[in-house]
């Protein structure tokens, strides 16, 4: 597989795995039974791990490594941040005092991690100020 055959994955995968957080956000914040359908709970799961693969063979591809580049080491934290950050807007749902500032939190934490890839810099959009 080309590099730039695997990127296009990979940003292909970053944006249907936001969308679909969104997507199951909004589903359980207007308690619709689609956000505890079987399809609801497992894709994700597949989705977010093609999505991890992607970025492992990426950063294989590259020779580019977490600790070894701070960029990279960035955008880790970052996405284990997300995790936390989407855990908590998902399981408080739909209590939107709690559930609402997490899910844009989320979304923050998303777009920088974006710009981090985009500009190799640890400080992603941060860098701009």
């Amino acid at each position: 597989m080309t590099h730039l055959i695997l990127k296009q994955l990979h940003i292909a995968l970053a944006l249907i795995t936001v969308t679909g957080f969104i997507l199951r956000w909004s589903w359980r914040m207007a308690g619709s039974t689609r956000a505890g359908s079987r399809w609801t709970k497992s894709l994700p799961h597949v989705i977010d791990t093609l999505f991890l693969g992607s970025g492992i063979l990426l950063a294989l591809s590259v020779a580019q490594y977490p600790l070894s580049h701070a960029w990279l080491t960035a955008k880790v934290g970052g996405l284990l941040l997300y995790i936390i950050i989407g855990v908590i807007a998902m399981r408080t749902a739909p209590r939107w005092q709690v559930s609402v500032p997490a899910l844009v939190a989320a979304l923050l934490v998303f777009t920088w991690i974006v710009s981090v890839a985009r500009l190799r810099s640890p400080h992603g959009f941060f860098i701009l100020l």
